[in-house]
């Protein structure tokens, strides 16, 4: 541009280059620059009013130090061109000055002051919004970290330093309200012991903002006085500047507020104050959802460690001791265990011990007994289906292999399981992936099997009952459960265990035993074992009215079992012999309970199905319609 150009060609050449500059000292100096020659003028500056100094923030054709300010603050007072000898100043809005020298056309001065003016707007504006962006991206990138943290003490950090490195500051506190102790609990707090700082919730910019709602900027000798110094004595550090924002939920509860102190080059901005208002958006949604995630995790551990008290292997016998060892040492492992016993020997107790003392002590816990489950039902209940797979199939559902993934499955009368489901199971221990009945992708599922049963899977192999590879498959460890009768003293320690158990259930205090009562216990032979003794202790807890438990409280042990051992042929194989006992304890209770199967299944432990499954399998009949 020449000296020709008229001050339309310079008004176009400034907003052209502001329309592509991004920097306000880059277009200042090309401004400057072509205005030299274009108005034309000696000198030319740009100068802010900044109390109690002034900021020459562009300069042409003179030394920064010869430009006169005090003509550019003329020209503020006036808003409009003022004169000192061969000087002249033109406001520009916003505390900025045009400041010239030797230019006589005061028409063309104040018309490049205008579009000066808005080329600088302009600039300002593109900062603004390269800035608004940059720091979406940077909340949006913070965020999404917060996204991972389930720790609410590792969260505060994060958000702490994201503020901090986001608004140029000193430090970053997120006060958090305890509104039944009328507190605020702010972290991370330098300077203070545990990091955690504790002030009333109407101490200081916190508690305005809390109280309030509303945000507050602080600093430069505005509301200076406002600032807790209580705090800084506390912690040793001086707060010179300060802005607070509402931490507000998006349902518009109150969690506390979000703090920067110390803006590291001048004041915080409007712009600042957005920023943080916006990174504080994120930070409620990411506290709350972390603070309900611990709240879940807490209430699940609460729940994990009352289950595991609940699990207790009661006993000072050396068979249960050694149990207990051998429980203590396998317990960890992936290795699949089978657990022998008779009916009621606390095989299930066993393997819920076995997982609460795991490190998978709190993931799924799933029982599934084998008896109880159809060769149809088979693989819905283990493998799960896909809607639509067969009738009824109104909706997808997991199997318990998808359930337990994680934890621990405990597969119970696993010698009841026909052949075919047999071969299915294998399959799936063998592969760790399950099939959905009705599906066609792969699932894999990290579980810990244990399995129990009361049959001699030895036999049932050899008798082509039970897949000899399952039984080898499952057979890594084995642990076999004492019955109640070679326990000794233990029954007494189970006895008093289950009738306290029951009386503090019912709001009763515990009757003691009697001798007799303990010498009658002690003598019987428990052929329902752990399972008997205990529903024994529930019936006397809630029909006994003496102060002490009496050998006649104990009349059920007579009338349930009698003495059937004379009926029972004594050079029988074992498992005919057990058979023939099944059939007379099952008649007896259903005798007992006048036919009603009902009751007769809940005295003997089972469910209604499984006791007329049990009664087919014994060749008692057993159908429902009977």
């Amino acid at each position: 541009m020449t000296k020709q150009h008229t001050d339309d060609e310079l008004t176009r050449y400034i907003l052209d280059k502001s329309s592509q500059a991004s920097q306000i000292d880059d277009f200042l100096a090309l401004a400057l620059t072509e205005a030299r020659a274009g108005l034309p003028a000696g000198a030319l500056a740009v100068v802010l009013a900044n109390p109690p100094q002034w900021q020459i923030l562009a300069v042409s054709g003179v030394p920064e130090h010869e430009v006169p300010t005090d003509v550019a603050a003329d020209a503020l007072d006036k808003d409009n061109i003022a004169k000192w000898n061969e000087w002249q100043a033109a406001p520009l809005g916003n505390g900025y000055a045009l400041v010239v020298r030797d230019v006589t056309d005061t028409s063309s001065l104040m018309k490049f002051a205008s579009s000066l003016a808005a080329g600088m707007n302009t600039v300002r504006q593109t900062q603004t919004r390269d800035r608004r962006i940059r720091r979406l991206e940077r909340i949006l990138e913070v965020t999404h970290g917060w996204g991972q943290t389930n720790n609410m003490e590792t969260l505060l950090h994060a958000m702490a330093e994201a503020a901090t490195d986001l608004l140029e500051a000193d430090r970053a506190s997120i006060f958090l309200w305890d509104r039944a102790n009328k507190q605020l609990v702010g972290r991370p707090a330098l300077g203070v012991e545990d990091g955690e700082l504790r002030i009333p919730d109407d101490a200081g910019i916190v508690g305005q903002v809390i109280h309030s709602g509303e945000t507050r900027r602080v600093g430069g000798g505005l509301g200076d006085e406002e600032i807790n110094r209580s705090v800084d004595e506390t912690t040793g550090y001086k707060t010179s500047t300060v802005l607070c924002v509402p931490l507000t939920s998006p349902d518009g509860k109150l969690l506390g507020a979000f703090e920067v102190l110390n803006k590291k080059k001048g004041h915080f901005s409007g712009e600042d104050e957005r920023g943080l208002t916006e990174l504080a958006a994120h930070a409620a949604v990411a506290l709350e959802n972390t603070q309900q995630l611990e709240e879940l995790l807490t209430k699940h551990q609460q729940l994990v460690e009352q289950a595991a008290e609940g699990v207790q292997m009661i006993g000072n016998s050396p068979a249960i001791e050694a149990v207990r060892s051998t429980t203590r040492r396998i317990a960890d492992t992936d290795l699949a265990i089978l657990i022998l016993g008779e009916n009621g020997t606390g095989k299930e107790v066993v393997a819920q011990s076995m997982h609460y003392i795991s490190s998978r002590r709190d993931q799924p816990f799933i029982a599934v007994n084998c008896a109880a489950l159809t060769e149809t039902l088979l693989e819905s209940e283990l493998f799960g289906h896909e809607k639509g797979a067969f009738t009824d199939a109104n909706e997808a559902r997991a199997g318990k292999f998808e359930l337990a993934s994680g934890g621990t499955l405990f597969l119970d009368e696993i010698g009841d399981m026909s052949l075919s489901g047999q071969a299915k199971l294998l399959r799936v221990l063998e592969d760790k992936t399950v099939v959905r009945v009705g599906g066609s992708t792969p699932i894999h599922t990290e579980v810990r099997i244990l399995a129990a049963t009361n049959q001699d899977l030895a036999a049932m192999v050899r008798e082509k009952k039970f897949r000899e590879d399952l039984f080898f498959r499952l057979n890594v460890v084995s642990l076999e459960l004492p019955p109640l009768r070679n326990r000794g003293d233990d029954v007494m320690l189970l006895a008093k265990h289950f009738l306290g158990t029951f009386c503090r259930t019912m709001g009763r205090k515990t009757p003691p035993f009697s001798a007799a009562a303990e010498k009658r216990l002690l003598a019987h032979r428990w052929p329902g074992n752990v399972r008997e003794l205990r529903n024994l202790m529930e019936r006397i807890a809630y029909l006994s009215t003496g102060e002490s438990v009496e050998v006649d409280d104990l009349a059920f042990i007579e009338s349930a079992t009698g003495d059937m051992t004379e009926t029972v042929d004594m050079n029988a194989m074992l498992s005919d012999a057990t058979k023939q006992f099944q059939q007379q304890y099952i008649r007896h209770t259903i005798d007992l309970t006048k036919g009603n199967m009902s009751k007769a299944a809940k005295r003997l432990g089972l469910h209604r199905s499984n006791l007329y499954r049990k009664m087919r399998q014994l060749d008692m009949g057993g159908d429902e319609e009977e």
